[in-house]
């Protein structure tokens, strides 16, 4: 018998990351109480709790972030295209 799997929501995600981060309920009882296994709480809570810095930060730190990492991947694109061309002069293509 194959199960199929089943894909949540974020809302969904968040609800039941909330209640575990609350603490008024252990693990295990949101467990049988949402149908889920106890380690994808677990794991969902790990989640909010790590990233909930995330929410408070500003639009110009987060755009900050992504556009260093696009210029790094540009320079690497440059830098592989080079590499591309000299390869294929030197063995004659």
């Amino acid at each position: 018998m194959t199960r199929k799997r089943r894909n949540h929501s974020p809302e969904f995600k968040a609800k039941v990351a909330l209640a575990a981060a609350k603490g008024d309920k252990t693990v295990a009882e949101l467990a049988q109480q949402y149908n889920l296994h106890a380690n994808q709480i677990s794991t969902w809570k790990k989640e909010l709790l790590d990233n909930a810095a995330m929410i408070f930060a500003s639009e110009s730190q987060l755009g900050k972030d992504t556009s260093e990492e696009v210029d790094k991947l540009h320079a690497k694109i440059g830098q592989l295209t080079m590499e591309n061309d000299f390869l294929a002069k030197v063995l004659g293509r």
